[in-house]
């Protein structure tokens, strides 16, 4: 999740928290922290590849990019399954099945 996080989506940890079983990103307006989950939790959940959504998890991280079509292209190419939707939005999911979503401010501007 950290290498996904860092590399397909561009965050970078922030190093005076990270250590092996916690990372940090700074997102801008707020930090994304990703830890590990005790063995016992982690044992009852399934990790497929390719990842199956969570679509039963009440959320979702947003993310906001500058140019939508230049970042539904680069994920498409990093082969993230992403989808774009029609009211202007990407979807992806990460390695866990965790949806997220890309926008662009202008969708709300306009």
């Amino acid at each position: 999740m950290r290498a996904f996080y860092s590399e397909l989506l561009q965050l970078k940890p922030v190093a005076e928290t990270l250590s092996e079983s916690w990372v940090e990103f700074n997102t801008g307006g707020s930090v994304l922290a990703l830890h590990t989950i005790p063995a016992a939790i982690a044992e009852r959940i399934e990790i497929t590849t390719p990842a199956m959504p969570r679509e039963d998890t009440p959320m979702k991280l947003c993310f906001e990019v500058d140019d939508l079509s230049s970042e539904f292209n680069r994920l498409e190419g990093l082969g993230m399954p992403v989808t774009l939707r029609p009211w202007g939005v990407i979807d992806g999911v990460d390695p866990e099945g965790n949806i997220l979503q890309v926008y662009s401010r202008s969708l709300f501007d306009g």
